[in-house]
């Protein structure tokens, strides 16, 4: 793999900071990319003290130039010039926040490091935890404190519970569904997850969690959808819908249920997503009432979306998904035996997974990203998610691919943008303290050398492949620091960790 950029000088000497207490330090002439969707600006000074950011002060401030003749730069006052990086028209966007996020299991991964290290290299500063697979939840709950305390070298974890799990006794009425709700809230838990449940106790659950003030997400499995759609939890109170699951099933116009042949199986992993590249074809499409009306009241209800179109983008062509660029360096041994085909792993379903397969996967995208096009467009809030560790979703990496795959569902860039940082932060309630770059917000930014509007792939850690006029080619990008919490974290070097720990574990 041919060598990153190094970027500037001053980048390279903003990876070694270490902030002090107490003392401002700032980011000069950058070009903000500040998170509303509003365009960049720059260059522009951010100022941060400990975990804040002080001021955000465009350079040339038009107005005042018009009024005072003077259009010079206004330098940041109280700033050490030793504490001053001017890093001439780099960028600085909000920290991302993955909304649909899992640590990774034992099975999964060999350390959880592996997986805060991939994080933080993409810019992920915050994650919304759905449902801590495989892990118990007071393990969670205490990565969540260490990481929001800085103790732990990781992104801020919100952890939510799987609904019914590690329960003393069996959730089986509306009251032990509350009751179960609120032990999860004493616990820490800051939302449920849930798959689907018999309508009393989902409905009863769900009632409990708005009471309580905590998020709710849902995964609709197959075998509930025909119980509790989408549209049915969404008016019982729902927080988002994960995934594709159970909303094509709401505008079925010739039938009540998908298609399915008679010995479909729900446990072969193969034949159940074989078949869920199907739901979207079933129904309705953008010029049928039923698609206007489910949509509407969707944002009338103020239910979010978060697709993770990335976790499934491997259904549209396995072999690419088997050999991205970041393959070979940065997925660990115990992550490719989890992917490899098996019938008993949460999909690793590719053992005979064929062009027929492929093409269907292929028309629901097409409709599926239509859906959640026409719900962005109406005012429907949609975040970034990339469900990792499944499918071929790997950490950090399939967070951009996410980005990439909005893109391609008709999101302009700046929408993309916002959906990875202030939507998400709506999302979980916090938007009065991260998403944007603005004064007084925590100060969870990323800073990169080239601008992630005009090219995702830029923010790829493997960077992306340029040629030049002679065709030499090498490879450019990928995110310079991460600030996390006011602490700057050198994005570069956690990405040589990962690489050195992966060849260890393959020697």
């Amino acid at each position: 793999m041919a060598t990153l950029t190094n970027g500037s000088a001053e980048l390279s000497r903003l990876r070694k900071f270490t902030p002090q207490s107490g003392a401002p330090w700032a980011l000069l002439n950058v070009t903000v990319i500040d998170g509303t969707g509003g365009p960049a600006f720059g260059p522009t000074h951010v100022v941060i003290r400990d975990s804040r950011i002080l001021s955000v002060t465009n350079k040339h401030d038009s107005f005042g130039g018009l009024a005072s003749g003077d259009y010079s730069a206004v330098q940041p006052s109280g700033v050490r010039e030793e504490h001053c990086f001017d890093l001439d028209g780099a960028y600085v966007l909000p920290g991302f926040i993955d909304a649909h996020a899992h640590v990774g299991a034992p099975d999964q991964v060999e350390t959880v490091d592996y997986v805060y290290k991939l994080w933080l290299a993409h810019g992920i500063t915050r994650v919304r935890e759905v449902g801590s697979l495989g892990i118990p939840f007071d393990q969670m709950r205490e990565a969540a404190i260490r990481s929001r305390s800085g103790e732990l070298l990781a992104p801020s974890i919100h952890p939510y519970l799987a609904f019914g799990a590690e329960s003393d006794e069996p959730v089986t009425s509306e009251k032990t569904a509350r009751q179960w709700v609120a032990r999860a809230r004493e616990r820490g838990a800051e939302g449920v997850k849930f798959f689907g449940a018999a309508p009393a106790l989902f409905k009863g659950a769900l009632e409990e969690t708005r009471a309580l003030g905590m998020g709710s997400a849902c995964h609709h499995s197959q075998q509930s959808t025909p119980r509790a759609n989408a549209l049915m939890t969404a008016r019982w109170g729902l927080g988002s819908i994960e995934h594709s699951y159970g909303q094509a099933e709401v505008m079925y116009r010739d039938r009540l249920l998908p298609a399915t042949p008679a010995d479909y199986n729900y446990s072969d992993e193969r034949t159940r997503f074989a078949e869920a590249g199907k739901l979207w074809t079933q129904g309705a499409g953008p010029s049928d009432p039923a698609w206007s009306d489910f949509l509407d009241e969707l944002i009338a209800l103020d239910t979010t979306l978060v697709p993770t179109f990335t976790v499934y983008s491997a259904a549209r062509d396995a072999e690419r998904a088997r050999n991205r660029d970041w393959v070979a360096d940065y997925v660990s041994p115990q992550l490719a035996r989890f992917f490899t085909p098996c019938d008993h792993r949460h999909g690793s379903f590719f053992g005979n997974w064929g062009t027929e397969e492929e093409v269907a996967w292929k028309g629901n995208y097409k409709v599926w990203m239509q859906f959640v096009r026409d719900f962005s467009l109406r005012g429907g809030r949609v975040c970034i998610g990339s469900d990792p560790g499944f499918i071929h979703s790997h950490y950090g990496f399939s967070f951009v691919d996410e980005l990439e795959l909005m893109r391609e569902a008709g999101m302009q860039p700046l929408e993309v943008i916002s959906a990875a940082t202030l939507r998400g932060a709506e999302l979980l309630g916090i938007e009065g303290e991260v998403g944007t770059v603005e004064a007084n917000k925590i100060a969870d930014l990323i800073v990169l050398e080239e601008n992630p509007l005009r090219n995702f792939k830029v923010l790829y850690g493997n960077g992306h492949l340029i040629s030049d006029s002679a065709g030499n080619q090498r490879r450019t990008g990928g995110i310079d620091v991460t600030i996390r919490n006011g602490q700057v974290i050198d994005s570069r070097d956690l990405l040589r960790q990962v690489r050195d720990t992966v060849r260890d574990l393959r020697n």
